[in-house]
């Protein structure tokens, strides 16, 4: 299982892309959790996470999630495939994200 936390400003814009990368994972057979929270909240899910996607919206936390994200892999999402809802590549971003 593969647990994958999304942050944007309010913890809604990044639902739409969460459902995507969901139905995406369950047609290629990939077990994930795949939330998303709002930044102000992210403290309180990164334990459970095995690596954080932000949105493009929320890049300027980069550093600041980083500093608290114990060694999980951090990265702003694709601003192309975040922008046209692509749930294919933004999943595919997450796994290259956890195999490096």
């Amino acid at each position: 299982m593969i647990n994958i936390l999304l942050v944007c400003s309010a913890g809604m814009s990044t639902s739409l892309m969460v459902k995507k990368m969901k139905e995406v994972a369950i047609k290629k057979g990939i077990e994930a959790n795949i939330w998303a929270v709002a930044n102000a909240d992210v403290a309180n899910d990164i334990r459970k996470a095995d690596m954080i996607l932000l949105g493009p919206q929320v890049r300027f936390l980069e550093k600041k999630i980083v500093e608290i994200a114990e060694g999980k892999p951090v990265e702003v999402i694709n601003m192309q495939a975040y922008g046209t809802m692509n749930g294919e590549k933004v999943l595919d971003q997450a796994l290259q994200l956890l195999k490096r």
